[in-house]
């Protein structure tokens, strides 16, 4: 039976009869629909719907298919026209100007959604396209009813006529825009090009002559409107060829260790944000499209009130009164300094060869300890070991550079091996200055930065199999998140609210997902924190983003390794093998 008949079929029937759609594809032609989950009454979470569409329904030209970054960028532009599409006809709907206007039933009823996009070009669960040009939409319905009562006639209208209508007028063949899309496709491809010279060129971070860094808002990512572009000088910029804008001109920010500073308001934090953002892909008329930061550089700043689990403080934190260990260093209640320290450690522990600080949201005591407080506390009574100590040994002795905005730590000019100085929203290459003021005005006695001794090797850090324990009460497994804010995993609300690198919601739900798969038996208590992150890793290129995904969501978002273990490093319930 068609699946008009079928709905028309169970018109006036008990809600709990939609059950009998759900797991199995509809041909709605030219293309497919399967109804993934079904939910509970009108007013729950929606029903989850996957439309198949065929290659000849797409047309995709060979150039938007020929490499998988190449496919993500297609997948992001497809979603991107899909969501403009639900989005007007429910806009148009609610003005009054579509013949379905008005109310539908109880509820959530005859609502079409999908995903929002911010300004990142992601691997999205939304929309997956195949090498082949197949690609597969999943959406969100809120699927009629009048109580608890099937409006059968309206899920008819709705999903036999209405949605593939409106996919089809978003993305079938003749409807996409070819050279929006080819510029969008051009534009990753060019990003990945760039970052991936970054480390054959020495740089940490590459961002574009004129690119446009300041955003709307706290809460709006989209550029500035009127904002100063950047602009490069020549002590600072350097070319990079892409594939197809050619050669580009850019601030090159090099590895070592850069400083950014300069007087408040001129820019070093925005600098700063636009660095980090920029280790994602973003769509043409970002700003950013042209700005990239290497993929392992993690933000790292204090967090009062975490959890640490395990985590050597040695090369930071030590003697400690009554002679407490910092080896395998536990607390729930972390200082800003400990936590610092501890996010270093962690971002190492997974790879990270770029450290971004600001020195707003850092500890005070943890960045630097000036002569006089050098003297009123000796060394042998101060535990903490400044990161001014250590920021070459890590350059010179782990290959890791450290990118810092300092406003008023003028002793970090001792140890930077470049200063950016930041005026009226532009840089300006003040590293010979700086070193003459160095010379000029040299730190006290006991001030300069000390030798620290060796960098410790930490052991692994092994996580026991019931760190991850997702039940709740009589769920067997329990996962939400809050934006970018939270996870719920089970009993715990793992607060990620400070991980400066999650940019989209959709990406801590993949946590949570991740989170579930680390339950299911992939965290045996014998693999380190650095091999479950390999392993995940490996099974997301092998197998893609559906396989590690929750069955039927099309609102995941993949994740980097960094952003999966500062989720794990701040589940309170974390324990770890002897």
């Amino acid at each position: 039976m068609p699946l008009a008949e079928r709905l028309r079929a169970l018109d006036g029937r008990s809600y709990g009869d939609y059950r009998r759609l759900g797991r199995r594809p509809w041909p709605l032609p030219p293309l497919e629909l399967t109804i993934e989950h079904v939910q509970g009454d009108p007013f729950a979470a929606p029903s989850r719907l996957r439309v198949d569409l065929p290659a000849d329904v797409l047309a995709l030209p060979a150039w938007a298919l020929g490499s998988p970054d190449a496919r993500r960028a297609t997948a992001d532009f497809l979603h991107r026209a899909i969501s403009r599409a639900l989005r007007s006809a429910g806009d148009g709907e609610r003005r009054g100007e579509g013949p379905r206007s008005g109310r539908r039933g109880s509820g959530g009823s005859g609502r079409i959604d999908m995903l929002r996009a911010g300004q990142e070009v992601l691997e999205r669960t939304s929309v997956v396209v195949d090498a082949d040009g197949r690609a597969r939409a999943r959406l969100t319905v809120g699927l009629p009813a009048a109580g608890r009562r099937i409006l059968g006639r309206a899920a008819a209208d709705l999903l036999v006529d209405r949605l593939p209508r409106l996919v089809l007028g978003a993305v079938g063949a003749g409807r996409v825009d070819l050279e929006a899309l080819r510029r969008q496709v051009e534009t990753v491809e060019d990003q990945v090009a760039l970052r991936q010279a970054l480390s054959t060129e020495g740089l940490v971070a590459f961002l574009a002559d004129g690119a446009t860094l300041p955003r709307t808002s706290g809460v709006d990512d989209r550029p500035l409107r009127d904002a100063v572009p950047l602009r490069v000088p020549d002590g600072l910029a350097c070319e990079l060829e892409a594939p197809h804008a050619g050669r580009v001109r850019g601030l090159a920010l090099r590895a070592g260790v850069t400083l950014i500073a300069g007087g408040g308001y001129h820019g070093k934090s925005t600098l700063l944000d636009a660095i980090a953002r920029s280790v994602y892909d973003h769509v043409p008329g970002d700003g950013r499209e042209t700005c990239v930061t290497r993929a392992d550089a993690v933000c790292i700043r204090a967090e009062d009130g975490r959890s640490v689990r395990g985590v050597d403080l040695r090369p930071f934190i030590g003697n400690l009164p009554l002679g407490r260990s910092t080896e395998r260093f536990d607390t729930d209640d972390a200082s800003g300094s400990t936590s610092q320290a501890a996010a270093i450690v962690e971002a190492l522990e997974a790879g990270a060869r770029a450290l971004l600080i600001d020195e707003d949201t850092a500890a005070t005591n943890f960045m630097i300890r000036d002569a006089r407080m050098r003297k009123l506390v000796p060394a042998d009574r101060e535990p903490i070991t400044p990161f001014l100590d250590r920021v070459r040994q890590l350059r010179d002795e782990r290959g890791v550079s450290s990118v810092l905005v300092v406003g008023g730590a003028g002793d970090y000019l001792d140890v930077a091996d470049t200063v950016v100085r930041m005026d009226g929203y532009e840089p300006h290459d003040a590293t010979d200055e700086a070193r003459r003021i160095a010379a000029e005005l040299p730190l006290a006695p006991g001030a300069a930065p000390r030798s620290p001794g060796r960098w410790p090797t930490p052991a692994p850090r092994r996580p026991l199999p019931g760190s991850f324990d997702p039940s709740r009460g009589r769920k067997s497994e329990r996962v939400r998140s809050r934006s970018t804010r939270a996870i719920e995993f089970g009993m715990e609300e793992i607060d990620v609210s400070l991980v400066a690198q999650l940019v989209d919601p959709a990406q801590c739900r993949l946590i949570g997902d991740l989170l579930l798969l680390l339950s299911r038996g992939m965290a045996d208590g014998d693999s380190s924190v650095a091999e479950l992150l390999d392993r995940i890793d490996e099974r997301q290129g092998e197998a893609g983003l559906e396989d590690v995904a929750e069955r039927g969501f099309g609102d995941r978002a993949r994740v980097r390794r960094h952003e999966l273990a500062a989720a794990v490093n701040r589940l309170r319930s974390l324990r770890l093998a002897d």
